[in-house]
């Protein structure tokens, strides 16, 4: 199976459906071994036998169609106009597929939920493998909103040099090894920490990739609303990794971040609106104007300040985390009412930079209240 995953990568770097359904195959295969070497060395949950059938099942059926495709190929294909880059330059473009700044505010959220869900350190094992399994989560998602938006970042300038836009990786490559990553990530949470939090994660990719990428990013104007729900679930992750359950403050944690959302990238918006007018993107600034998204920012930044404030009602901090939310909450609403009395593009994109180190420190704040509040 290795030597054919290697093969594939050498060879078919133009065909994407050998190359992604031979990567599949490939971390299937290990997934299976994987959750049977568990089996036999230690005693492991019911749920997980039928896991290990599933991907067994999973796995022939993906060979067959993988038979099936190879026989139908074009033997000899015309040949993708990409760059040929160095390994060090290659390896660079992948890691930039999984929009690495993304993933490290990501994980921050899912070790937030870890934190506060076991008001504890959990043990570094469950740390690990929920850090790992979630940033290979969030990279994995990313490169293959990355293969289906390649068309749209050629249009803009911020993304014309993403990897696929710009042609130094191939869109089999792009969605290969994004898959190749949302796979593995489930079978080492799945494996290592438990079954809940591995399918949480499944959630948040397909929420990510379908809901979002595929459905809402090009249709709606609503679009970061309702797919902020995708970066809303990694606490639910964490939470659920360091505890095997959700409670009702966990979901305080996703309606934190999904409340959150508009107001972070609706900033941006207002600095990008004509690139994301080029490029048909119905973002907030483009289909209701400057004044209507300045207006919905404060409007959502006093819902989330609310919000937060609502955390030791529900077991969630206590003195330490109450009142960094309403110090850092009252920053952010003095900013969204500067922004929403009058607009210049320094200050939308200093409200967008603050809305991340706000988002970083909320959940840094509960982290400190969980240990030593």
């Amino acid at each position: 199976m290795l030597l054919l995953l290697v093969s594939a990568w050498r060879t078919q770097k133009s065909h994407t459906a050998v190359l992604v359904l031979t990567t599949a195959s490939a971390i299937l295969f290990f997934g299976q071994g994987l959750i049977g070497a568990l089996f036999a060395t230690r005693q492991y949950p019911v749920e997980l036998i039928g896991l290990h059938s599933a991907t067994a099942t999973a796995t022939w059926a993906i060979l067959t169609i993988l038979a099936i495709q190879v026989g139908l190929s074009n033997p000899n294909p015309a040949p993708h106009a990409y760059q040929h880059t160095s390994w060090r330059d290659r390896a660079r473009d992948f890691l930039v597929l999984t929009k690495p700044i993304i993933v490290v505010l990501l994980l921050v959220t899912t070790f937030g939920g870890m934190i506060v869900g076991a008001q504890a350190w959990p043990s570094l094992s469950v740390i690990f493998w929920t850090l790992l399994g979630g940033a290979m989560a969030a990279g994995g998602s990313g490169a293959i909103n990355q293969y289906i938006d390649r068309d749209l970042d050629t249009l803009m300038r911020r993304t014309a040099k993403r990897p696929l836009a710009a042609r130094r990786l191939t869109p089999a490559e792009g969605l290969a090894f994004g898959v190749g990553l949302c796979l593995l990530s489930f079978y080492l949470l799945a494996a290592f920490t438990n079954l809940l939090a591995a399918l949480l994660s499944v959630m948040g990719m397909f929420y990510y990739v379908w809901v979002y990428s595929i459905l809402l990013k090009r249709s709606t104007v609503q679009n970061i609303v309702i797919g902020g729900g995708a970066g809303a679930i990694p606490p639910l992750v964490g939470w659920a990794a360091a505890t095997g359950s959700l409670t009702l403050p966990a979901v305080l944690l996703f309606l934190i971040i999904f409340f959150w959302t508009p107001p972070h990238f609706w900033a941006l918006a207002l600095i990008r609106a004509k690139e994301y007018e080029n490029g048909g993107i119905p973002m907030m600034p483009v289909v209701r104007g400057e004044r209507e998204t300045r207006k919905q920012i404060l409007i959502y930044s006093v819902e989330l300040v609310v919000l937060t404030l609502f955390g030791p009602l529900l077991g969630i901090g206590s003195g330490i985390y109450f009142f960094s939310a309403v110090a850092l909450g009252a920053i952010l609403l003095y900013m969204a009412w500067k922004l929403w009395q009058a607009y210049s593009p320094k200050l939308a994109y200093r409200t967008y930079r603050y809305t991340s180190m706000y988002l970083a420190l909320i959940f840094l704040a509960m982290v400190v209240d969980a240990l030593v509040g």
